[in-house]
């Protein structure tokens, strides 16, 4: 045979309980008829008679209220599915009124100390963790299934708004000022006169300049080399020892360029370095030309598609952090949470803070919390099916309802017997 759950095996005790009182109340009834209700027989039957009925009575009043008693119709009978409607808004009532009030939601926040609570279950380090994991689970729950397309779509879009105010010829500007700003350029001139000295050193380079002295002053003065050869002098020597003056030559003026800050072909770079950003930031041309970049650039499907793969890879890299065990993100939120604790716990003021912020949260919610609760739990029960609304009530409170059948019995016998005694006295 199954086990019963408890509610349902106290249920079926009690209402053997109270039958079997009813069917001894039948019993002495019968047998005192037997004896015609002589003697003191009769008082037994007036007991047994309004026992019978007292446990009749409540039997039917009990039954009545969840079902129709031997399945007859009548009237006012089935009392709680016939008025599940009605019950299931009073039952809503019930609890949005006591329960969830405002006041009442408020005045357990005091006692209850939220803050406190969460600051002793914060500062244990597994309890920290726990919440971390959660709190982590439940914000890549989140991630996942939201749908970034339209996030995606509102970040180009402002990226592409901000972008287009960006006055990048203005920029242009300040980066050229920035690159002159303190004789910075004269550095890139520096750089490039060591570099011509170190081409000049090359052999390469010299014997290039050696051959194109002779080839020049071939085509040149031809006569001239001619009789340089009548005299037996090699024009390929003339020209190693011309090109070997020249780099000498150019080496000092080099030198004499690096060495003086006012030297007149640095002061000639000046100019044409400072005339150059002059004209490029009043060349209108080129500022458009800037700016007609800028508008391409923002208007590429190249730049969504990059804005696309950035936040994915933030994406996935916030998720992998999020659910992988023991990760730095992981580690960093338990500190944070364990932290969170000890500071709440260290500062009386924090804790009051934080439940005043409680109070106000639960005094903006309550109103509709009420009302959501309320129509919830009416519209629940309204869905439940008849039997089902019975069998739950009469397996909750059912037990206790039959101790008014067992009431009903005793009580309904006292009577009785009292009735016999007063018609007898005054007989």
């Amino acid at each position: 045979m199954p086990v019963l759950p408890e509610n349902d095996q106290k249920l079926k005790t009690m209402k053997r309980l109270a039958t079997s009182l009813l069917v001894v109340a039948a019993a002495l009834l019968a047998l005192s008829k037997y004896h015609h209700d002589t003697g003191g027989w009769a008082w037994l039957s007036a007991f047994a008679e309004a026992s019978m009925v007292g446990a009749l009575a409540d039997w039917f009043a009990v039954v009545a209220l969840f079902r129709r008693p031997l399945g007859l119709p009548i009237p006012h009978t089935a009392i709680l599915p016939s008025n599940k409607p009605r019950v299931a808004d009073a039952l809503a009532v019930f609890v949005r009124d006591k329960f969830l009030g405002t006041e009442a939601l408020l005045a357990k926040i005091p006692a209850l100390d939220p803050a406190a609570a969460l600051a002793g279950w914060l500062r244990e380090p597994k309890q920290a963790q726990v919440a971390a994991d959660k709190l982590s689970e439940g914000i890549a729950v989140f991630v996942r299934s939201f749908d970034d397309t339209a996030l995606k779509e509102s970040l180009a879009g402002l990226i592409r708004e901000r972008a287009r105010d960006v006055d990048v010829s203005g920029a242009v500007g300040q980066l050229l000022d920035l690159f002159t700003e303190n004789r910075r350029h004269q550095s890139l001139l520096d750089e490039g006169i060591k570099r011509a000295a170190l081409w000049l050193d090359d052999p390469a380079v010299q014997a290039y300049f050696a051959n194109r002295i002779v080839a020049v002053a071939g085509e040149e003065y031809p006569t001239l080399i001619s009789a340089l050869g009548l005299f037996g002098v090699k024009t390929e020597d003339v020209g190693v020892k011309l090109a070997g003056a020249l780099v000498r030559g150019f080496h000092v003026y080099l030198h004499e360029i690096s060495e003086n800050p006012e030297h007149e072909r640095r002061q000639a770079f000046d100019a044409a370095v400072f005339g150059f950003i002059d004209k490029l930031k009043q060349d209108e041309g080129f500022l458009e030309r800037i700016d007609e970049a800028k508008l391409a650039l923002l208007r590429s499907p190249a730049l969504s598609a990059h804005i696309d793969r950035v936040w994915e890879s933030a994406r996935e890299h916030l998720l992998l952090g999020l659910t992988t065990p023991g990760s730095s993100l992981r580690a960093g939120l338990t500190d944070a949470l364990a932290t969170f604790g000890d500071t709440l716990l260290s500062s009386r003021s924090w804790c009051d803070a934080l439940n005043a912020q409680c109070a106000q949260f639960v005094a903006a919610i309550a109103p509709a919390l009420r009302e959501t609760v309320a129509n919830h739990i009416a519209q629940t029960v309204r869905q439940w099916d008849d039997a089902v609304l019975v069998q739950e009530v009469e397996r909750s409170v059912g037990s206790d309802l039959q101790y008014i059948r067992i009431n009903g019995t005793i009580v309904g016998g006292l009577a009785g017997v009292a009735i016999h005694a007063v018609t007898t006295i005054f007989a």
